[in-house]
């Protein structure tokens, strides 16, 4: 899917539109291991996957807690501190090889600024994050861990051969042992 197609799935963008954004796109590559963003550091770019895998996380003393994972076609980011431009309270960081296209703050900015579409698209994209978010809410806190899995399975089922199983099930809130049984009972 190209970003175009994507971006379109949350509002419809004349081409017009789409190349005025499209023209403050610049490339980026990074490697397996390497960091987007640090805890602390503004995240001055939105980016746009089109390959790898990505994952937002904190820590704490004993555990890694899996916030997010992007891949093609999502953005990438740690929204707070990318829209608001303050420092993230966690990291960001490639799980494999990626290949992404991204835009500056700034540059957003000035579009949004100069094309109505443009911002309407951008705000339509954060109402579509925050149902994400609360529907995420909604799992975690009322779902079984049998249900989480099996939603996630259906959701994103390349994942389980693209990302370490431990942090899928950091991400699910589900311990090492219940995990490895759930991932060896459920055919996927």
């Amino acid at each position: 899917m190209t970003h175009f197609e994507y971006l379109s799935l949350f509002h419809p963008l004349s081409e017009a539109d789409y190349n005025e954004l499209s023209e403050k796109l610049q490339s980026a590559k990074f490697s397996k291991g390497s960091m987007i963003t640090a805890c602390g550091e503004i995240q001055n770019k939105l980016f746009f996957v089109r390959e790898g895998v990505q994952m937002s996380y904190y820590e704490s003393e004993e555990n890694t807690h899996v916030i997010a994972f992007t891949y093609s076609p999502n953005l990438c980011a740690i929204p707070e501190s990318f829209f608001q431009q303050t420092p993230s309270k966690y990291w960001l960081t490639c799980i494999s090889d990626s290949e992404m296209d991204y835009i500056t703050f700034e540059d957003l900015q000035a579009v949004m600024d100069a094309n109505r579409h443009i911002e309407r698209l951008f705000r339509k994209i954060t109402e579509a994050m925050l149902i994400g978010l609360i529907q995420r809410h909604i799992e975690l806190h009322s779902m079984s861990i049998a249900d989480r899995f099996s939603a996630f399975s259906k959701r994103s089922p390349h994942l389980f051969q693209l990302v370490p199983h431990k942090y899928i099930a950091s991400y699910l809130g589900i311990n090492a042992t219940n995990f490895s049984k759930l991932y060896n009972s459920i055919r996927i």
